[in-house]
């Protein structure tokens, strides 16, 4: 007979009073995509006499990272140590996001492929409402990622928690050979995935897709217990000690071989759920780095969603935000 592995739902409350984790002491390490997020704001006030699209007059400009740089950004919010290994153009805006990771104190290793451009999603807001989004984007050459592996290994002894953020943009194609030497190296390992085929990520600690990520690779759940039952049968099958998987309004659900917990969406009003993801898996890796346990870093990195999309654009969580001090 099976064995029925136990259900807990997390209550929110419960964990606001834990004493703030020692997030300083976590050395994180990013590895992915990295992307420049630009914004141009206006105001709305006509429509073009050439196509029916709104006129936005453009008043002013913001520039974020984004991507794997974003998990970074959030990672060092928190006030972990975060270093951010990828790739980016030999141009201005890669120019950019090196400026960008200093101001935001993240140790950059980013690889510049003169043969390519830097990854830019330009959004377009007018009103508070984004009106349009234009992506840049290349992907790195062979000869660049071989660097960036080789120097992958050699930054392994510096850091002890790694996340991998993988958008699909490319600089991921050897994500399975980092995984297996971060891992030999007794690294603990993060994966936001991407695409059809997990099996890459085989071997992580925690594997951290959505909810339609999950659904392409196992198909779709008529029931909790059917989405249980699917969600074990990846995890063993991928070798993983978890896997989270994020469920927008249902909240978020952690699966291990010892039980299943689920924590509710913290109610709060959504204003921008773009980078939200980033923010959770950067919370649950310093939080699990720091030593928390698995309950507590999930509530916590729960609550960090929640803050975050509240928020427009990408954005970050400060300590005092997600503590209170």
């Amino acid at each position: 007979m099976d064995t029925v592995i136990p259900s807990r739902l997390l209550a929110a409350e419960d964990y606001l009073g834990a004493a703030p984790a020692r997030l300083d002491t976590v050395r994180m390490l990013v590895v992915g995509d990295v992307m420049l997020d630009r914004y141009w704001f206006g105001d709305v006030s006509r429509i073009s006499p050439e196509a029916p699209v709104p006129v936005v007059r453009i008043e002013r400009r913001e520039e974020r990272l984004g991507g794997a740089a974003n998990v970074a950004r959030n990672a060092a919010a928190l006030g972990a140590h975060s270093g951010l290994l990828g790739v980016v153009g030999k141009d201005e805006a890669g120019t950019q996001v090196e400026t960008l990771l200093r101001d935001s104190s993240i140790h950059s290793y980013l690889q510049r492929d003169e043969a390519i451009s830097t990854i830019i999603k330009l959004r377009v807001i007018g009103r508070q409402q984004q009106m349009v989004r234009i992506d840049f984007e290349d992907a790195p050459t062979e000869t660049v990622l071989r660097d960036k592996f080789t120097q992958f290994k050699a930054l392994l002894p510096s850091y002890d928690v790694l996340i991998f953020s993988d958008y699909n943009k490319g600089s991921l194609v050897n994500v399975a050979e980092m995984i297996r030497a971060a891992r030999e190296a007794g690294k603990f390992v993060m994966v936001d995935p991407k695409g059809d085929d997990f099996s890459p990520y085989a071997g992580a600690s925690i594997l951290t897709p959505n909810k339609s990520e999950l659904k392409r690779i196992v198909g779709s759940w008529k029931s909790e217990e059917q989405l249980t039952q699917k969600a074990q049968a990846l995890r063993e099958e991928l070798g993983l000690e978890a896997l989270l998987v994020t469920r927008s309004e249902e909240g978020m659900s952690l699966y291990t071989a010892q039980e299943v917990l689920h924590v509710n969406t913290e109610a709060r009003e959504v204003f921008d759920v773009s980078g939200a993801g980033d923010t959770v898996i950067a919370t649950m890796a310093a939080m699990l780095g720091a030593g928390a346990p698995l309950d507590l870093a999930l509530a916590t990195a729960n609550r960090a969603g929640g803050i975050v999309v509240g928020k427009l654009g990408t954005a970050t969580v400060t300590r005092e935000e997600l503590f209170g001090a």
